[in-house]
């Protein structure tokens, strides 16, 4: 996707979370049937961080994964998102974790990363790649910026290929899901662009494959909750 086509996206993305940002977390337990708690746990088993690893968590929006690797390591972790209302919330939860010190949050854009190469023991993304321009790109700065050796997660949601769940499934995501951000956040219309966004973003298969395409390797996929959401993990030679 060339950078012109991608800026009505990038712009629009960027308006539906500086809007929602105050109800974002709430949204999430009703996105995720209340399963993002699980689905980050089983995520950071996945991981395994040694103390002191340092990790980049992209699109860290209120930084419930970003505090969760820092109590995990005890290593220095910097959160980057493109939202400062985002980040904002995500400021007042790392205040009262007391993890000033440990975390540093960043605004930036996850396309054009501002760090060197060879950074990080991790870098992550959660429930964030739908929602870039191309997420090749974001994919290949998140392999850049690891350090040999180093990982890059992705934990997002993803499509259901067993029925009766799949049908169930597209119904709550495309019918149900946008009455209840108007009923709880006020958002109808961003709301519904969460079903569009999943609409065009590849199965877990094929999202593995863009893994290994980018040049990552021993790439674990893991389907959870019934594959609504999937755990994608591959290693920098």
């Amino acid at each position: 996707m060339n950078s012109s086509s991608s800026k009505p996206k990038e712009q629009f993305v960027h308006s539906v979370f500086q809007s929602i940002a105050p109800k974002y977390d709430i949204m999430n337990d009703i996105l995720s049937f209340r399963r993002h708690k699980a689905w980050r746990k089983f995520t950071m088993a996945k991981m395994n961080m040694s103390q002191g690893n340092s990790a980049l968590d992209l699109c860290c929006g209120t930084c419930d994964w970003t505090i969760s690797m820092a109590k995990a390591s005890g290593g220095h972790i910097t959160g980057l998102d493109f939202s400062e209302n985002m980040l904002q919330v995500g400021r007042r939860k790392v205040q009262d974790s007391k993890l000033d010190q440990t975390i540093t949050l960043v605004q930036g854009n996850a396309m054009e990363l501002p760090f060197e190469d060879n950074m990080f023991d991790y870098a992550t993304i959660g429930f964030g790649l739908r929602n870039v321009p191309d997420l090749y790109q974001v994919l290949r700065e998140m392999k850049r910026v690891v350090k040999p050796g180093g990982m890059v997660v992705c934990l997002e949601l993803s499509k259901p290929t067993w029925q009766p769940f799949k049908g169930i499934y597209y119904f709550y995501f495309q019918k149900v899901l946008p009455l209840l951000g108007k009923l709880f956040a006020k958002r109808y219309e961003q709301y519904k662009w969460l079903p569009e966004s999943l609409a065009q973003f590849p199965g877990r298969e094929e999202l593995k494959q863009t893994f290994s395409e980018i040049g990552l390797t021993h790439v674990e996929a893991y389907p959870l909750t019934g594959g609504i959401a999937a755990l994608h993990i591959g290693t920098k030679e």
